[in-house]
């Protein structure tokens, strides 16, 4: 790798902190303490965005969504793809299409068949721009999705079509070995026509939401909980063994745990990280760790000062961050130091790194106060700016030591505000930030995943990258059927 290309990937609107995360939960061993018959609780983080699977973005939203939908495939313990409403399916010989078959078996919660024009109307609903879903994008792979997006074509044109009421075929503008993985995804999961049609501004509420998951919505009541009800017309009923899943809607780490402790959560998925040795310690038997494709990042704002057009001084503040103290002291639970942007652990894929991550701290720190210079700031004339993140312990540690290391090292004057989770992703859509935290996780194994988040029009793209050599590098990556070249070309977008 040249170092004149990796240096500008360290330039652009992000730089990540974390990659490859360790994520850790408790669960009361071996049947999470739940009799048959009974309600799961467990801990759902703050309240989700929304429960539209077409307009959801946040995980904690994600996470509900795969309780009460299912798409055409669903992922297995292992985290594998496994069949869900297509109880099979096969690709044409030149990769470009994928016919699905249906499950005969499959209902909606009020009993209805559950149909492939169901989930034409949900594919086409989430590229429609009047939908405004920030997983538009996300399907790009599929015929005309691109086109659809930009309104340069009708979500008619998409190239989903159903035959019969069995047979989804799904045709593509390139060919796309990760399609099924790509479809097990809340976002590609059907609607049900007729209660969208009764109710097209708000059909995801308790009373109206008609789903086709193990649950159905039944309660939600903000900052409080969200209650699912087993939905006994699933295909697959007879394996569920609770009779609902109530989500106790926590955003404080500390808190969750201590409900945990107190016995209120049978479930939860966070380990406030100051904690993780004493859980390790007392709670051994209940702590289960897992490797979780995740870059945990900074976002700059690059539609407006102080970073719009300053690539030098985005690149001042990504040398200083010691990201080894930052893993080993801060985080603490075995993350991976991030040096790139695609995680480590992707399958077949190599992870790029930036051009200075063999450079001892000193030396990188020389350059980042050389390059603050020649951006117009000294410790007499300080960068002052704010960075905004979403309430949580982690978070708190994270963005106080990042602060101190940009004030230690550069003399920057960091204003740190916390807010709710939802709250975040308003002020970022209204541009209302100057630098956020936030993170990506692989929606499936493979780099593409990671690559599409900064595409330019991607919709949760929320820096708002936007480089033209970037794009064209995929749309080649998207057209190249050769593996070993798909791969050369995705790790080239990486090190732009």
């Amino acid at each position: 790798m040249s170092a004149a290309c990796a240096s500008r990937r360290s330039w652009a609107g992000i730089f990540a902190v974390a990659a490859l995360l360790l994520v850790g939960g408790c669960a009361r061993a071996p049947d999470v303490g739940v009799a048959h018959g009974a309600i799961l609780v467990r801990g759902g983080g703050p309240d989700p965005d929304s429960l539209d699977p077409q307009k959801a973005r946040g995980f904690e939203a994600q996470g509900i969504l795969r309780d009460v939908c299912e798409g055409l495939t669903t992922l297995d313990a292992h985290a594998g793809v496994a069949p869900g409403v297509a109880e099979s399916w096969g690709v044409s010989a030149d990769g470009l299409t994928y016919t699905f078959a249906l499950r005969p078996e499959a209902r909606w919660s009020n009993g209805e068949r559950v149909v492939a024009a169901d989930f034409v109307a949900a594919l086409q609903r989430l590229v429609d721009p009047a939908t405004g879903s920030g997983y538009a994008q996300y399907v790009d792979v599929i015929a005309n999705a691109s086109d659809i997006v930009h309104s340069a074509k009708s979500p008619e044109t998409l190239g989903v079509a159903a035959p019969d009421p069995r047979t989804v075929v799904v045709k593509l503008a390139t060919p796309a070995p990760f399609l099924p993985a790509l479809l097990s995804h809340p976002s590609t999961c059907p609607v049900h026509r007729p209660t969208l049609l009764a109710h097209p501004d708000g059909f995801a509420r308790p009373g109206v939401m008609v789903s086709d998951g193990a649950f159905v919505l039944s309660e939600w009541v903000q900052g409080a909980y969200v209650l699912l009800r087993r939905n006994h017309h699933y295909w697959n009923d007879a394996a569920t063994r609770v009779e609902g899943v109530r989500y106790l809607l926590i955003a404080d780490e500390n808190a969750e745990l201590a409900r945990y402790r107190g016995g209120e959560l049978q479930v939860t998925f966070v380990v406030p990280r100051g904690q993780f040795d004493w859980i390790r310690a007392h709670l051994a038997g209940e702590l289960h760790v897992a490797p979780q494709l995740t870059t945990y990042y900074y976002g700059f704002n690059l539609r407006r000062a102080p970073f719009k057009d300053r690539p030098e001084l985005r690149r001042a503040l990504s040398l200083v961050i010691d990201r080894e103290k930052l893993a080993q002291l801060v985080l603490r639970v075995g993350e991976v130091p991030a040096y790139g942007w695609v995680p480590p652990g992707v399958d077949d894929y190599t992870s790029q790194s930036f051009d200075y991550r063999q450079l001892p701290l000193a030396a990188r720190i020389g350059e980042a106060q050389r390059l603050y210079r020649e951006s117009g700031y000294s410790r007499d004339k300080p960068l002052a700016f704010e960075l905004r993140y979403n309430a949580g312990e982690v978070h708190t540690k994270v963005a106080i030591a990042v602060a101190s290391m940009w004030k230690e090292a550069l003399g920057a004057e960091v204003r740190l505000t916390q807010v709710e989770f939802k709250s975040l992703l308003q002020d970022i859509d209204r541009g209302d930030v100057e630098m956020f935290r936030s993170s990506w996780v692989g929606d499936y194994n493979d780099a593409y995943t990671f690559a599409q988040y900064l595409k330019s029009d991607f919709g949760v793209n929320l820096p708002h990258y936007s480089n033209p050599g970037y794009d064209a590098l995929l749309r080649r990556a998207a057209l190249q059927q050769a593996p070993i070249a798909r791969r050369a070309l995705l790790e080239e977008a990486e090190r732009v």
